[in-house]
């Protein structure tokens, strides 16, 4: 069965209709079928896609809630031009609540949501990625000097070194080395976790006892950290202004300054460790997979090569985007229904979070040809229709982040290849981390330096 996805996209409105049709799909023990969902979701999606079609349905704790999973292009542009008001997405992020906080950007909805984002955006703007770039150039040649010829580099665990500094330095504006020993440890911590962690983030009870609460002590150490530093950067603003600095933490500190919507020290916090979940492992794995990918073809790796040489960025952003796409980082994306709606000619009742899925549309033939294989050219010749390639969501609720996402890869990219080719050692698969798709052996390379 499919989600009737044919043809122009259907507005998603107020049903009329007293009978729902919600799609069919897995059905099992509640629990096990969350644990799958958390450790295997992979293949669990991918196996009910062959046997229910573009749209089908999965049940999971807290509740059960339902999630109608999508996938047909027409139902996915559907979803993410909904009203809003209607389609909550910070609802539907709301398993991340214990670590991101209420204020986070990706767990509010409505005129909060609203109000945050204008209060972020000056941070994300173009001339506002000018101003990090230099940070991020330095601290990746920084990174890349350390290396050798002939060295089997662990891409994953190098890329995680990279993008963690990016999110220390640049994001929350740390430079003090001692500061900076003690927070690299404690924010590894946070990421690098198994998924059963995440029960933990479902069930309460499980965070007195170990392993969860070790998470979360290691949490409140992380907030006391940036509470203290946020604290002494509101100080130097008083004394000294901010007005040099162009780190994140400093331009939120700005925003709305002297206005009653300027961010609280609560929502400073909630806005930084979501720029942390969201950009750290995240980007780290997008570059990973893209070194992964060019290590196997040496034609792909020469272009390359010669586009970081010559400064053509456009084709490093291109193969970073086609190792997002063939490996999506985050394989879906969540809705929650406020009232009962038409989605997809399904009347679905209220509570129903609709699921756009990352990983199956990003696979789909009829959206791109040769779906399996890793042609970065596609997104140079105008192949990718929009509303297929979907790694940063869509709507108004797109990623706020996706810009500084691509800049900071295509800056360590080039910074990677000036400086050495990359060989594949072998093919590797995804396996799921937290939250996030990352390679199964963290995809290591040799380094041949040139």
């Amino acid at each position: 069965m499919t989600g009737g996805g044919a043809g122009s996209p259907r507005p998603a409105g107020a049903a009329d209709q007293q009978s729902y049709d919600v799609p069919p799909g897995p059905r099992g023990n509640p629990l096990l079928m969350t644990m799958r969902f958390m450790r295997k979701r992979g293949p669990l999606i991918r196996d009910a896609h062959a046997t229910y079609g573009d749209t089908f349905s999965v049940q999971i704790l807290p509740g059960p809630r339902t999630l109608v999973i999508h996938s047909d292009p027409a139902d996915v542009k559907e979803i993410f031009a909904a009203d809003p008001a209607q389609f909550h997405a910070g609802e539907g992020n709301a398993i991340l609540k214990p670590v991101m906080g209420e204020h986070s950007l990706l767990l509010t909805d409505d005129a909060e949501h609203q109000r945050g984002r204008k209060l972020l955006m000056p941070a994300f703007t173009g001339p506002a990625m000018r101003s990090y770039r230099p940070l991020v150039e330095g601290l990746a040649k920084e990174a890349v000097q350390g290396w050798h010829d002939g060295q089997r580099l662990v891409t994953l665990d190098a890329m995680n070194a990279i993008t963690l500094e990016v999110i220390l330095q640049v994001v929350f504006g740390v430079t003090d080395e001692e500061r900076l020993s003690v927070l690299r440890p404690k924010v590894t911590r946070i990421v690098d976790i198994d998924a059963g962690i995440l029960l933990s983030w479902i069930f309460p009870r499980l965070r007195r006892i170990p392993p969860w609460r070790g998470f979360f002590t290691n949490l409140r150490e992380v907030d006391d950290l940036l509470y203290a530093e946020i604290r002494e950067r509101r100080a130097e603003h008083v004394r000294d202004g901010l007005e040099g600095r162009d780190d994140v933490l400093s331009r939120l500190l700005l925003a709305g300054e002297g206005d009653a919507e300027a961010l609280a020290d609560a929502e400073l916090r909630d806005q930084l460790v979501t720029l942390l979940l969201a950009g750290h492992e995240t980007t780290a794995s997008a570059l990973s997979w893209t070194l992964h990918e060019l290590g196997q073809d040496p034609v792909l790796l020469a272009r390359a090569t010669r586009a970081a040489d010559e400064g053509d960025e456009t084709f490093l952003e291109a193969c970073l985007k086609e190792a997002m796409r063939l490996h999506p980082i985050i394989d879906f994306v969540a809705r929650s229904l406020q009232s009962d709606q038409v989605v997809a000619g399904r009347r679905l009742p209220r509570g129903t979070t609709v699921t756009p899925s990352i990983m199956l549309s990003h696979s789909r033939e009829s959206s791109f040809a040769d779906a399996h294989a890793f042609r970065p050219d596609r997104f140079l010749d105008g192949e990718v229709m929009a509303g297929t390639w979907i790694p940063f969501g869509g709507g108004v609720r797109r990623c706020i982040g996706a810009a500084f996402s691509l800049m900071e890869g295509t800056v360590v990219l080039r910074e990677v290849l000036q400086r050495f080719e990359v060989h594949t050692e072998k093919p590797t698969g995804p396996r799921l981390r937290n939250i996030t798709n990352v390679p199964d052996d963290k995809a290591p390379v040799v380094l041949r330096a040139r």
